[in-house]
Formats: structure tokens, C-alpha cells, sequence
């Protein structure tokens, strides 16, 4: 389940909390956001079921939206071991981005 990211406090600790992170910037009123993100949680449960999603609503959030540089949504980034490990962006392929996680999850999280 994803859960919802309002303020830095909450973002920081959930980097600095977590080995392997997925940050999910979307927008109510995207529909390529609300396709996506089931198909994303799916596959992240089904194969790293280590790693955690957080949400960030980009309406709702502007300043960490900013901070982030994100300027499309969905923007995904994904955090290991607080670094930004690689960052997707409105057109992505899940089984693509599934495979690309895959080697780096083992190494970190196994």
C-alpha cells in the first residue's frame, strides 16, 4: 500500500528510515497517474516485498514537487540506501522498470 507523503519531516524519515524507497509524485486529475500507480504497487509487492512506496500529491504538495524537480506526472524516483537510485517518468514500461530494480533490490535488501 502506498502511503501518503505531505511535508519534508515526513519525506526525510522515510528515506533515512528505509533501505530501498519508491517515491510516486502524482495528481488527482491525471489519469496516466491513476492506471499506473495499482500496476506499480502490484509488481513492487509481488517482487521487492522489502521496498516501500510513498506517495507525494504533486497538487497538494507544491514545495516538495519543486524541491524534487519534478515537472511531469507520475515521476517515479527510486531511493536506495538514500541515494536516488533512478528516476521514471510519464511514459514508463512496468516490466521494464521491474527488471531494472530487480539487481540492485538483491544486492541491498537480500
Amino acid at each position: 500500500k502506498m502511503t501518503q507523503i505531505e511535508n519534508e519531516k515526513e519525506l526525510k524519515k522515510a528515506i533515512s528510515e528505509n533501505q530501498a524507497i519508491i517515491l510516486y509524485f502524482s495528481g488527482d486529475n491525471c489519469s496516466v497517474c491513476k492506471v499506473l500507480k495499482p500496476k506499480i504497487q502490484e509488481e513492487v509487492e509481488k517482487n521487492f516485498p522489502k521496498m516501500k512506496i510513498f506517495e507525494i500529491k504533486t497538487d497538494e504538495s507544491l514545495e516538495l514537487t519543486a524541491q524534487f524537480m519534478v515537472f511531469s506526472i507520475p515521476t517515479t524516483i527510486i531511493y536506495f540506501d538514500e541515494k536516488e537510485f533512478k528516476r521514471y517518468g510519464r511514459n514508463m514500461s512496468v516490466p521494464l522498470f521491474i527488471e531494472e530494480l530487480k539487481r540492485p533490490y538483491n544486492l541491498m535488501c537480500e
